[in-house]
């Protein structure tokens, strides 16, 4: 099993800016896609961008142009530059992984809260 954390949750307020971070325990090059998955309460997890080993990215339209992930593979972690938050980009963000297009993803850290207030 490949071990995830993420750090970097926190409150902000409406507007402001917030970088997560996720810590893989395996080197990540060799993660094919590595992604960050919200949950607000009541609702279900969405995929809200994702990041291949070849560098190529995808957004949630809600966050589009707004949200920004990357990867270092050398410090085997995966980021997720959030700005202009809003009050609905509060939730629980959870980093996953998986090494095939039609798999889903089966690695998940335990995930960070996200707090925007207004």
């Amino acid at each position: 099993q490949v071990q995830l954390v993420e750090s970097g949750g926190g409150l902000v307020q409406a507007g402001g800016s917030l970088r997560l971070s996720c810590a893989a325990s395996v080197s990540i090059s060799s993660l094919n896609f590595m992604a960050w998955f919200r949950q607000a309460p009541h609702k279900e997890r969405e995929l809200v961008a994702r990041i291949t080993s070849s560098g190529s990215t995808r957004y949630a339209d809600s966050v589009k142009g707004r949200f920004t992930i990357s990867r270092d593979n050398a410090k085997n972690t995966v980021y997720l530059e959030m700005n202009t938050l809003k009050p609905e980009d509060t939730a629980v963000y959870y980093c996953g992984t998986k090494n095939s297009l039609g798999a889903k993803y089966d690695s998940w850290g335990p995930g960070t809260q996200v707090t925007v207030s207004s």
